[in-house]
């Protein structure tokens, strides 16, 4: 697999001679993880890792250290809420809704104006700014499943289907602030 990596300071990357200017979304993830001063810098892949198996196979790492994102809408007030969860399990919905209240599936335009990512991107920081004034609310409530913390490394989207950035289970929550819960499917 040959991927670049791209300065969290840098808003274009060199790729086969030509600058590239990077998204929006991968942009603000890096902006975020410099602020909170994270010591991995997001890679930019060349191929997309839109589903957890894409990001493993790219990335040549278990499926299980993907922290992928899983967002759902509460019923009761419309508030989006994002679960960071294991590639390799599946969300009970039930275990959530027992910290959340009652919940329905989100779209994609819903995740969009809630996160301000597309499906395939949608990172646990680096929401966008004005999401709010386009109909989206307040910031996703976050939760981490208990599940990441098989691993020592996991990998998460940067903003964008390829973006990537390298953390720990312990490191997520330091970045978050999100409680860490079990939600998994036995």
């Amino acid at each position: 697999m040959s991927e670049t990596t791209s300065s969290p300071t840098s808003e274009t990357a060199a790729t086969d001679g030509a600058a590239t200017v990077r998204p929006d979304g991968f942009l603000r993830v890096c902006a975020a993880l410099r602020e909170r001063g994270h010591a991995h810098e997001p890679r930019w892949l060349e191929v997309s890792a839109r589903s957890s198996q894409e990001a493993a196979d790219a990335l040549g790492v278990a499926l299980g250290q993907i922290a992928k994102s899983v967002v759902f809408r509460r019923k009761a007030d419309d508030a989006a809420v994002l679960v960071i969860a294991s590639g390799d399990k599946r969300v009970d919905e039930r275990k959530l809704e027992v910290h959340t209240g009652k919940l329905g599936r989100a779209d994609a335009d819903y995740v969009k104006a809630r996160t301000g990512f597309s499906i395939g991107g949608v990172s646990p920081l680096g929401f966008a700014p004005d999401h709010a004034a386009e109909g989206g609310g307040e910031a996703p409530r976050l939760f981490i499943d208990r599940e990441l913390f098989r691993f020592d490394a996991i990998w998460a989207a940067a903003g964008h289907p390829n973006g990537v950035f390298l953390m720990s289970p312990q490191q997520l929550v330091a970045l978050t602030g999100a409680p860490v819960i079990e939600v998994m499917q036995s």
